[in-house]
Parts: C-alpha cells; structure tokens; sequence
C-alpha cells in the first residue's frame, strides 16, 4: 500500500485547500486561472517534461475538484468558466471519479526482469525451472524472452539472490475486478461499468492520474449561502486527527456546518437491524433446508462487487442500510430542510449517496483537511463540543476489519444465540473475489456448502477496514491506534447498555436502504 505520506497527496491538498480559500473569499472566478501558476512556479523542479506539462497537470485537477470530468472536459476553457459552471451547479455529476489521461505514466506491462544483482551461478535455478525456457545466461547475466514469459514468477521465487524482480502497473494491480486496462497509447482506462470505486487505483497510483471529483465546492457554496448544512462523520473520521473527543465537532462548526452528528450512531441501528436479520434469515433457511449465509452491507463497494461480479451471491447480501442510510433518515427526520454531508474515508460511499435521497454530499477527509486548512483551523487547539447522544464501542469499532460482525455478535449473544460462524474479508485483492464466487455458488446451490462454510461474511473491501480508505489523512497503522482511543472515549460500552441517539426505532423497524 502506497504511503498515505506522499507529493502527490500533499499537491492534492494544496490545490484544493488555495481553491477553496479564493472561494471563501469570493475570489474564485476572478483568481483561479492563475492558480497553476501558483501551485508550479518557475523555480520548481518538472516532475514531467517540463513545468507547463505539471501545470497541465494541475489544471486538469482543478477540474476535478470542481466537480468535472477530466476526460470529456475542454481543455482550452478556462478555469474561471469551469468554476462559474460549478457555483451553478444545482446537483454533482456522474461518475464520482475520473482519470487524467496525461498525468498517467502509461507505466510498461506487468513483467519480471533480472537486476544487477544477478551473480550469473552455476545452478542457474531460474532458467531451469522455468516452464517456457524463456530465460537464457548473457554475459554472466539472465536475460528474460518477454515474448516466452507468461509470467509465472517462478524465476524469481528460484533466485537465491533476489535478483529477479516483478514490475507491477500499480493502479491495474490494485483493481480486483480488472476495471483498468492500457488504451493505444499504453495509458490506462477505467471501464466505469465494471468499476466498483473502491478508489485502490486512486490510493496506489504513484502519479496521481486516478481522482476523486469532488464535491467541496458545493458544500461551501451551500454554507456561505447561509442554509443549514449538517456535517455527518463517519467512525473512521474519528480516528484521522489527533484530537481529543469533541474537537473534531468542534472544528466543523468552526468550518461552518450548523450541525454535526457522528455516524456510529447509524452504525448503531445497522448492528442492531442486521442482527435481527441474520437470526430471521438463520431461522428461515433452517426451515427450508436452505445454504444459511448472509453478507454485511456497509461497504458499499463489496454491494457493487456483489451486483456487477458476483451475481449468485446478491441474494445473501444483507438487506439492512448502511451507517450513512440511517443517519441520513436520522438528519432528515431531525431536520427535514437541511443539506446533508456525509465526511468518510471513503469512494464508494459517494456512490451510494447518489441513490440516497437523505444524503446530499458525500465528502472525503483529506476534502475536510483541505477545508481546515483554507480556514485556517487547527482542530487540535479547538473547544470541545461533544456530541448529544453518544454510540457504543462496538459502533465506533465498525470502522476497522472485524468490527461489523463484531457488533452483530455482541447483540446476538445479548439473545443468547451461538449460531454465529463469521468470517472476515479484509481487503478486496482478486484471490479474495475468487473465494467469495466459490460462497456464491454454494449458496445458489450449484455446489455444495462446505461443512466449514461461514454464516455471516463482513467484506471490508479496504485492508484493514474503512481506517484504511483511499481519503484517509493518517497511515492505517496509526489510524488503528487512534481508533482505539477514540471508540472507547465517552461511548457507551456495549456490556453495559444502549446508546440513546434519539426516536429510533421506526428507522430500524421501518426504513431499510
């Protein structure tokens, strides 16, 4: 995994954050062309051929933080117009991302190749055992036939010395759907109908060619227009800034939002709605003498997954809505005429907000960071302004690996049940789409259930779990320990009692995604 902590995730925030500051000031039509100037000065050293190449660059990422698609844009329009176009702009545009053909590297095939490591031994373990005799010894050194090689890496799992190395195309390799594919020029293209947007290609890709179409710009436009804009933060948001509980609500009061409200509460109704799910559905298939499976369906990337690539396993997919589905219903019901944000770590959820009615804007971390940063907020010296009603451990916890079917456990063993058989999917990687098309088929019945078939399957597409997103601001490895902090400071623990966000009851009982 890529390291959150890199130039092109720093560039991001730059030019979205100066964007967004000449948007609170008002400045935006009048300033934004000169803002890739701005961003690559004179003096910088060019990333690619030269410096009006990386302003390019900049230009077509402008673009996407506006709202627009880089790929059908005019690229002699200036950004004044663009920017005219998205303060118009009355809903967000579809598809969620887009990919800037001429920021991608149009990186070389997959392939493996000797280094200058190679010693040239006498055993020559790689040129015998490979199966297509692709690899012969020049000059003391292996040399690899491409047009031979299939691939199979067995030269370099054989090398004693490492020598052989795999080059990888990171955005093709990180897909597990294979939605990325070379055009003619050898620069990639998303297929948008195979893509579940689980944004791995836009995390992975050292270059930065893959981006999120953002959504910031409309949210401001709707805050400085002085309507109720409520900010909804997810689990995993929690866990991004190194501050104390109440901070971050703080902050985004700070930054404008009338109201926040922490999404684990929604995680909350999910746990309690898919646990009473899983029991009737358990209870149901015993009946019938039906495969008893179910899936989790929080991340809405594996739902997509599930519909596009892994058709015989939809019918086991939980019914019960996302965290940001209920919380939704929550907002809307508090407040029928506010515009609601959800702020998450997360691609995927964009994608799902545009099929929910109660979800406005759907906004990434590193988009809020940007926005502190055009404010000048530094979350860490706000006052703390906690929430009202407060979720449990285990609501919080739904943002790392483990943690969904970890809460429907607790609930179910408040019942007294022990029928549950988890099993965790942590991270979707193409051998993970491969054992989840096996479950499909023995719950469609096309081969049998396997004694040691699981009963509830969590998928967190994301390695590690929504703390691990592709708009994550902080590594997963601290992430982690964060969340750990946060879950268990001024929740409810689930031992002993129910968190109390509010008339509830007719989301779980009545109102499912």
């Amino acid at each position: 995994m890529l390291n959150v902590n890199n130039n092109v995730t720093l560039r991001k925030r730059d030019v979205l954050a100066q964007l967004i500051a000449m948007q609170c000031a008002g400045t935006l039509e009048t300033q934004i062309d000169s803002l890739p100037q701005v961003i690559i000065s004179d003096e910088a050293t060019p990333v690619r051929a030269n410096s009006d190449a990386d302003r390019a660059t900049v230009k077509m990422r402008i673009l996407a933080d506006l709202g627009f698609s880089v790929e059908t844009a005019d690229l002699e329009k200036s950004l004044s117009d663009y920017a005219r176009e998205a303060l118009a702009r009355e809903k967000p545009t579809w598809p969620v991302m887009t990919m800037m053909s001429e920021a991608c590297h149009a990186c070389k095939p997959t392939h493996f190749f000797p280094t200058d490591l190679c010693q040239g031994c006498e055993a020559r373990p790689c040129a015998v055992n490979c199966p297509k005799k692709a690899i012969e010894i020049v000059d003391h050194r292996a040399r690899i036939d491409q047009s031979k090689c299939i691939k199979c890496g067995i030269c370099a799992q054989n090398c004693p010395y490492h020598a052989i190395v795999k080059f990888t195309v990171p955005c093709e390799e990180a897909c597990p759907v294979g939605a990325i594919t070379k055009d003619a020029e050898g620069r990639e293209h998303i297929d948008f109908e195979k893509c579940v947007f689980c944004g791995a290609c836009m995390r992975e890709c050292p270059f930065g060619a893959m981006q999120a179409k953002s959504q910031l710009v409309d949210v401001v436009k709707h805050i400085m227009a002085g309507k109720r804009v409520v900010a909804m933060y997810a689990p995993a948001i929690g866990a991004q800034f190194k501050a104390q509980p109440g901070q971050l609500e703080g902050a985004l009061l700070a930054a404008g939002f009338s109201k926040v409200w922490e999404v684990a509460i929604g995680a909350d109704l999910t746990a309690d709605a898919e646990a009473k799910e899983f029991e009737e559905r358990m209870e149901e298939a015993e009946k019938e003498e039906k495969p008893q499976m179910m899936t989790t369906s929080c991340c809405p990337a594996w739902v997509r997954l599930a519909q596009i690539h892994v058709p015989d396993i939809v019918p086991a997919v939980s019914s019960t809505g996302s965290p940001m589905n209920f919380n939704g219903i929550l907002a809307k019901k508090d407040d029928p005429n506010c515009v609601t944000v959800f702020i998450g770590p997360c691609l995927a959820k964009r994608r799902e907000g545009f099929d929910d009615a109660n979800i406005d804007y759907v906004l990434t971390v590193d988009e809020v960071d940007a926005l502190f940063a055009a404010k000048g907020i530094d979350i860490t010296k706000m006052e703390a302004k906690p929430g009202k009603y407060l979720p449990t451990v285990s609501g919080r916890n739904f943002a790392k690996t483990g943690g969904v079917a970890e809460s429907v456990r607790l609930r179910l063993s408040e019942h007294g049940k022990s029928i549950l058989k988890p099993y965790v999917v942590n991270g979707m990687t193409k051998a993970a789409v491969k054992q989840i098309q096996s479950w499909g088929k023995m719950f469609a019945g096309s081969s049998p259930m396997a004694a040691d078939a699981p009963n509830l399957i969590e998928v967190m597409c994301c390695e590690g779990g929504c703390i691990a997103g592709p708009g994550i601001v902080t590594k997963p490895q601290l992430g982690n320990g964060l969340l750990m902090k946060y879950a268990n400071a001024g929740s409810v623990p689930d031992a002993n009692g129910k968190p109390v966000p509010c008339d509830t009851d007719s989301v779980i009982e009545g109102e499912r995604a």
